[in-house]
């Protein structure tokens, strides 16, 4: 049993309380290689922002449960060499199981999510209480789901959204003992959230998705009052990566993200955690394609996963800055 906090991480609850009081979300980004991990600690170090690192099973099983542990403590130790002390908090990104839940929190993890969205309602509840009154044993935080987000992400994958009910929720929260909630609004996962037709086209030409379900947001939060929502699939897809990625030879078609403006509002209300994964994946893809389709003779991996981590790390200091609100709030 390793703690987390032996490795300096925070679990996410003081995080949660400041971000709620300070109208601002902490930015959850997904990781599972060293340069990624880099460039979002060199973001949130230089736009002083809290962060959850984020771990996907697929992730876990691709990094080595091991390593990934002592890159979360690299991650703290590297911060602090960057001049900053951030909150960091290691989390696990749709745990489908309590053995992996348990496997998670034994290996180090500060927060984990139980994801029994697909299952029927109480069957929900079991899974996600048994995860609860395991890791509170530990202080380890965690994060349930109600409703279901559509798309594909690593392992996780749905045709259809299923809206949370706002109905249900103190039901959840008060049967199962979260610490934070994950609903559904109309994110997705993936870099094709929105298919054209289902958007129209501003004054610029531009397709625009459905809006996000605020109103079943504010349902939500009059149920539950100062409890900490997640919003899951929200890449906001930038365009310019799409474009840089077919440019040079990607196929990546119809990739239509979730638009910052609603990102930005919603991190203004009690959505306190927002994950992003497609837009990282996008930056570090069209830095490669860049590279190598200009560079054919190039085969040292530093000179093009050096670009990638430039890119990703860009696009994160933007999203703290300018979506997510949280920097500055370290």
């Amino acid at each position: 049993m390793v703690s987390y906090k032996e490795l300096g991480l925070v679990n996410t609850r003081e995080m949660f309380e400041k971000a709620m009081a300070g109208k601002y979300a902490i930015p959850a980004f997904n990781f599972n290689n060293m340069e990624q991990m880099q460039a979002i600690i060199q973001a949130c170090v230089e736009t002083s922002s809290p962060v959850i690192l984020q771990v996907s099973s697929g992730a876990r099983k691709y990094a080595n449960q091991t390593l990934l542990r002592y890159m979360a403590q690299g991650a703290v130790e590297y911060a602090k060499e960057l001049g900053k002390n951030i909150p960091i908090c290691l989390h696990l990104d749709h745990g489908d199981s309590f053995e992996l839940c348990k496997s998670c929190i034994e290996m180090g993890f500060s927060s984990v999510m139980i994801d029994g969205s697909h299952l029927p309602y109480e069957e929900n509840i079991a899974l996600t209480r048994k995860v609860v009154e395991y890791a509170h044993q530990y202080d380890v935080t965690v994060e349930g789901e109600l409703g279901v987000l559509a798309g594909i992400e690593d392992e996780v994958s749905a045709e259809h959204h299923t809206y949370t009910e706002p109905d249900q929720v103190i039901d959840f929260v008060t049967k199962t003992g979260v610490d934070s909630l994950a609903i559904s609004i109309g994110t997705s996962h993936g870099a094709n959230k929105f298919r054209p037709e289902q958007c129209t086209r501003n004054a610029d030409g531009v397709l625009v998705p459905p809006p996000l379900r605020f109103d079943i947001l504010e349902e939500i939060e009059k149920r539950i009052p100062g409890f900490p929502i997640v919003l899951h699939g929200s890449s906001s897809v930038p365009q310019k990566y799409v474009e840089i990625i077919n440019k040079y030879g990607g196929a990546v078609k119809d990739a239509i993200g979730i638009p910052e403006d609603q990102l930005r509002k919603a991190a203004e209300s009690a959505v306190c955690k927002i994950n992003i994964d497609s837009d990282g994946r996008l930056a570090m893809t069209a830095a490669v394609r860049e590279v190598l389709a200009n560079k054919p003779a190039e085969f040292d991996p530093r000179k093009y996963l050096g670009p990638a981590r430039d890119w990703l790390k860009e696009l994160y200091m933007h999203k703290c800055k300018n979506v997510l609100g949280s920097a500055g709030k370290a």
